[in-house]
C-alpha cells in the first residue's frame, strides 16, 4: 500500500510540475516549451552558470570561464544593442544558432535605442535618454508618429528572432530590463500605462502579429536600492503581470543580494523560475545557500575579468550544484 502511495503521489506531483510550467504563449514551440520545463525541472535544485559577451566579441568572457574553471558555461547571452555605428543583428543571430548547436541556452536582450532618435543610438544620448510624459503617452498609443517608430524598431529585431525560431532555437527573452531603475529611457515608469504597458505591446506584436513562438519571456528588474539619482524602486510597481511572464529575474551588482528582495521577488514571481538575470560580482557560497531558488546567474562581460577574483569564479562553478556546458539537459 505504501509503495502504491508514493507511486500516485509522484504522478500527482509531476503532473502539478507539468501544470504550472506551461509558457504564457500558448502556442510555443516544442523547443521553448521543453525549456522552460527544464528551468522549472531544476529550479531549487541546480544552477545553471551563465555569461554575457558584448555582440562585437561574442566569445571573449565565456572563453575567460574556460580559461578560469576548465568548463564552459550553461548559458550564453549577448545584445541587440547598437555597437557605435553598426547593427550586428545578423552576427548575433549567427552566432546564437552556434551556439545553440554546441549545446548552449541562448538569452538574448536589448538595450534599445530611444524611439525618437535614428541609429546610430549613442548610449548616453540615446539608450539613456529620456522622455518626456507627452511623449511616453504618445508612445503607448497606437497610430501615433511615435508609436510607428517604435514598431519599425521592434519589428527588425523580430525578423532576426524569426530566423532564430527558423533554426529551432529558443531564446529566453529579456527587454526592458532593469525598468525599475532610472538610467533608460523605459525605466522608471510605473504602473499600468508605464513600462508593463510597453511590455505586454511588445509582447502582443511578438506573440500574435509576428507569430514569434521560441521566445521565453524573461522580466529582468535591478535589485532595489535607494542611493541618489541612481534608484531602483519596488519590483512590483513595474511587473506586467503573471500572464505576460514566464520567468522573474534581477540585475544585481555591488554584492547587493539583500534577502528582503529576494523574498519580495519570489512573492511576486508566485511559483513562477526566479533568475539572477545579470550579476556583477557572483554571489557567494552563503548567499546561495540562503537563495537557493536562482535558476541561474549571468555574470555581465567584463565584470567577470574586474569585479571577480579568478578564485572566486572557481568557487562558483565547482559547487555540485552548478550546472555547466557539459551537463546541460535539452
Amino acid at each position: 500500500m505504501k509503495t502504491v502511495l508514493t507511486a500516485l503521489l509522484f504522478l500527482v506531483g509531476s503532473q502539478l510540475i507539468a501544470q504550472s510550467a506551461q509558457p504564457v504563449n500558448r502556442n510555443a514551440s516544442p523547443e521553448a516549451r521543453k525549456l522552460l520545463q527544464y528551468i522549472y525541472d531544476i529550479s531549487g535544485n541546480q544552477l545553471l552558470s551563465g555569461q554575457h559577451n558584448y555582440n562585437q566579441e561574442p566569445n571573449r568572457y565565456s572563453d575567460s570561464v574556460k580559461a578560469f574553471t576548465g568548463k564552459h558555461p550553461a548559458l550564453w547571452g549577448t545584445d541587440f544593442i547598437w555597437n557605435g555605428t553598426k547593427d550586428n543583428g545578423p552576427a548575433i543571430v549567427q552566432e546564437s544558432i552556434r551556439k545553440h548547436k554546441e549545446g548552449y541556452l541562448v538569452t538574448l536582450m536589448w538595450h534599445q535605442g530611444r524611439p525618437t532618435d535614428n541609429p546610430p543610438y549613442g548610449w548616453r544620448e540615446s539608450v539613456q535618454g529620456k522622455l518626456t510624459d507627452a511623449q511616453w503617452r504618445d508612445l503607448i498609443t497606437s497610430g501615433t508618429d511615435l508609436n510607428k517608430r517604435w514598431l519599425a524598431q521592434i519589428d527588425k529585431i523580430a525578423e532576426y528572432l524569426k530566423e532564430l525560431q527558423a533554426a529551432n532555437v529558443p531564446v529566453l527573452w529579456r527587454p526592458y530590463h532593469e525598468m525599475n531603475g532610472v538610467w533608460f529611457w523605459w525605466g522608471n515608469k510605473k504602473g499600468k500605462d508605464g513600462v508593463a504597458k510597453l511590455w505586454t505591446m511588445m509582447y502582443d506584436r511578438y506573440t500574435n502579429y509576428h507569430k514569434l513562438n521560441n521566445l521565453i519571456w524573461v522580466w529582468g528588474a535591478n535589485g532595489p536600492r535607494d542611493i541618489p539619482q541612481d534608484e531602483a524602486y519596488a519590483y512590483a510597481d513595474f511587473y506586467p503581470g503573471a500572464n505576460y511572464v514566464d520567468i522573474l529575474g534581477t540585475d544585481i551588482y555591488h554584492f547587493d543580494y539583500e534577502q528582503k528582495d529576494y523574498d519580495e521577488l519570489l512573492r511576486l514571481a508566485n511559483g513562477k523560475p526566479i533568475a539572477l538575470t545579470e550579476v556583477g560580482e557572483l554571489p557567494k557560497p552563503e548567499i546561495l545557500a540562503a537563495q537557493p531558488k536562482w535558476a541561474w546567474f549571468l555574470v555581465w562581460s567584463s565584470w567577470l575579468w574586474t569585479d571577480n577574483t579568478k578564485q572566486r569564479v572557481r568557487d562558483v562553478y565547482d559547487r555540485p550544484q552548478t550546472v555547466t556546458l557539459d551537463e546541460v539537459k535539452r
